[in-house]
Formats: structure tokens, sequence, C-alpha cells
């Protein structure tokens, strides 16, 4: 499989090169020159597969010859290697938990993966050694930590906003040292974001230093996140209905990877992006007009994305028709007062414990479901950090205190090792000089 960029000013290359480069020379993201279609036979034998046998089938057409079959399959086991439980919330809704890795959140799956392809590529291709630069709006940054951690010939850097993510989420990406380096940037995610793509076309750092992106501009990462949908549609709660997927969505590389799921063939009835009020894509589902916007600071800052990156891949995976990527998605958009209603409904109705994030998604999934007609569909939101990860946001809206996991409980005691970055100007030094 050859990728071409979106800029379409770049040469094709194969799937590790893609990994490797992270963003193409041009600045486009990587896309796949088709979307293989998977058989009838595979979707209706689904519930038949473990999910190291599903993800397998699902990556493989996208990687062919790159990696070897059994090293794929090994490194597809190797990510896969903890739970994704299906808990009912009512009769048509349920969730999907997706924070059951190593740092409790989705991104784990995709930061595990690539580090693992990237570790093969390094092994066999012997090159120097390659720089990991991230953006994080919170939970990427501590997910792509961990799953790079001490990986051979690899180093990582990761830009975050001052202020912006919660403390769990600070001490995950600050506290490892070793051969990850966490850079506090006096500004918002989207600044974060700017300063990668930057950092990618300044001649003078590439020619020294080389460079890919674990982001889900990544085509590893973003990927990877299939996985998801087809173990939500294997384990759906009711077979009988029709499969509604709702997707807390920030950077759009989630719901974008399950969209390219259901063009392989995947039968998902309908999506839905939910947002805070970092509402550009909602608002674009709505009028028509792509309008991004600087972001703004919410309890989900998870989402705190003004200009998703990915959405040029969810434009092209609909070659531009509005009017067909609005039959297959709904956008909704809630604010804090409202996400903190959702997270005191969902534990009113179930006792269940959700993190903000996964609030929002809930509420969208609910909102569409009460505007059909009929009792034809079931419901299943992504939640996708653990609610530990919000502690403070979510302790106070349910007046309870939340059981602390053994993955937080090793790095909260940690020192934070992180060094601030004001500019552009003094992050170009950083890399001059290190």
């Amino acid at each position: 499989m050859n990728y071409y960029s979106l800029n379409y000013n770049s040469s094709l290359v194969g799937f590790l090169g893609a990994v490797r480069k992270g963003l193409a020379p041009d600045r486009g993201l990587y896309f796949p020159e088709k979307i293989p279609l998977l058989s009838e036979d595979f979707i209706n034998n689904i519930t038949n597969f473990s999910n190291h046998e599903l993800a397998l089938n699902v990556i493989n057409p996208f990687v062919q010859n790159d990696i070897p079959k059994e090293r794929l399959k090994s490194i597809v086991e190797e990510t896969l290697n903890f739970d994704f439980p299906i808990i009912p919330i009512s009769d048509s809704i349920a969730s999907l938990e997706l924070f059951h890795g190593p740092t409790l959140a989705f991104k784990d799956v995709g930061a595990r993966f690539m580090a693992r392809c990237l570790a093969y590529a390094h092994e066999v291709r012997e090159q120097k050694k390659l720089t990991i630069l991230v953006a994080t709006s919170g939970d990427t940054g501590g997910a792509v930590a961990d799953g790079f951690f001490k990986v051979e010939g690899i180093d990582v850097v990761i830009l975050y906003p001052k202020g912006k993510v919660s403390e769990v989420q600070k001490k995950q990406l600050t506290t490892l040292g070793e051969n990850i380096t966490a850079l506090e940037i006096d500004g918002t995610f989207d600044d974060c974001q700017n300063m990668v793509k930057s950092v990618f076309i300044d001649p003078e750092i590439t020619k020294n230093i080389a460079l890919t992106s674990a982001n889900s501009i990544n085509i590893a990462r973003w990927l990877a996140q299939m996985f998801y949908y087809f173990i939500a549609y294997k384990n759906r709660p009711n077979p009988r209905k029709e499969l509604i997927v709702s997707v807390p969505s920030g950077n759009f590389g989630n719901l974008c990877a399950g969209l390219v799921a259901h063009k392989m063939g995947l039968p998902i009835k309908h999506f839905i992006a939910c947002t805070n009020i970092n509402d550009t894509v909602p608002r674009y589902l709505d009028s028509g007009n792509y309008e991004p916007k600087k972001s703004i600071s919410t309890i989900s800052n998870a989402m705190d994305v003004g200009d998703p990156s990915n959405f040029i891949r969810i434009q092209k995976l609909f070659n531009n028709d509005f009017q067909k990527l609005k039959k297959e998605v709904s956008g909704y958009a809630f604010t804090d007062p409202q996400t903190r209603k959702a997270i005191k409904e969902i534990h009113t109705k179930s006792k269940y414990i959700a993190d903000p994030h996964g609030a929002l998604s809930y509420l969208g999934l609910k909102t569409y479901l009460e505007g059909l007609e009929e009792d034809t569909a079931q419901g299943i939101f992504f939640e996708t950090a653990h609610p530990i990860k919000f502690a403070p946001t979510v302790e106070a809206t349910l007046k309870l205190k939340i059981d602390l996991p053994k993955q937080i409980e090793k790095v909260l005691d940690k020192p934070s090792l992180s060094i601030p970055i004001s500019d552009y100007k003094s992050l170009k030094d950083f890399f001059l000089t290190r």
C-alpha cells in the first residue's frame, strides 16, 4: 500500500516510509491510495474472531509487505493486550471503555502500535536515531511517552499547553525522563500543534534531526484506531439493531478511523461527532462552512481543538461531498454545564462514573436516539479516558471519591521534568542546541 500527501506535492511512500516521516515534505497528511474492502464473509462471521485476529485482518492491507505478517501479528498482540469492555447504561445505550491500557486513555492503542512499527523499522534499516515530536491536549502525551519509553533508537519530545492539562495527565508525560522530554508551551493546544508542523518544514532543524510525529496525523496512530469500531461491532449488546457510534472528538483522528472502517465494509449505521464548545466541525455539519477558530479551555480538555488536523482526511473520504458526509455523520456540541449534568445523569441511571469526554459522547448519542422515529438502533458511546484523569471535575460533580488505579499510583509522587517554551524561537533553539 502506498500513501500520498493530501497537499499533492510529495512523492508516494510505503507504510513505514509514511510512519517515519509523519508529515509529508509538503506539510500534507498522508492518505492511503485506496481503502481496501473486507469480504462479506469476514463481516458476517466477525464474532468468530478474537480481537487480535480482527485487528490483524483489518490492518494488514494497509501495511502489506512493509512488515512481515508474523511480525505484524506480534505487534498487534502486544498492542491489544488489555480489555475493551462494553458496559450497559440503558436499554439502548452502552459505553465502550477504551481506557484499560497503561495510561488509562484510548490513545494507548495507537501509541503502542506506532512504537512497535517504528521499532521494527529501526531494527531492519539501522537508520540514525529518530525523534518523535508530538503535541498533546492531554492524553496523547502520556500514551506516547509510555509507548516509546526506553525504545532503542528513538527520542520523544512532547509539547503540551501550560495550565491546560489535568494534573494526572501532566504527571504521566513529564515524570519519565530517559528518552522522553516534555516541553511546556505558553499557549493553547493549537499553538503546540502549529509549532510541531513548523518544525517539520524548518530546514535548519530537519537537516540534522530525523523527525516524525506521534499525533493522529501519523498514519500508524490514526489507522490503529479502527480496531475500536470492529470490537464495538463484534461485541454490540443487541446485534438485531442497527449500530450507532458516538465519538468524543478533538483532532478527529478517532472518528476518521471509524469512517475508514465503514468504507471497508463495517456496517455501522451512523456516526456522531461530539465536541465541547470548540465546535468547528458541528458548525460545519450544520452550515457547510468550515471556519476554524482559536481553541477555548474546557473541562474536557483533550477535545480543546479549534482547527482539527484530521478533518481534511474525513473530507477526502467523502471526496469533499458535504451532503454525503452529512448523511453519515451528525455533529453536536455541548457546554461545561451540560457536561456536568450528563455526568450526574449517567451516574443516577446506572451508577456508572463517566469522564467529561465520555459524558459528552453519551449526551450526543442520547440526543440523536431521541430524534429517531422508531426504536431500531443500539447506541455505543466511546469512553476514552478513566475518570481519575479528571478527578477534580468528576468528584466535585458527583460528590464522591474515585478509587486510584494502580497505573496512576506509580507517577503521582514523581517530580515533573519539563522545560518551559515561550515561542517558536525558543523551541527552535531547543532543537539546535540539544
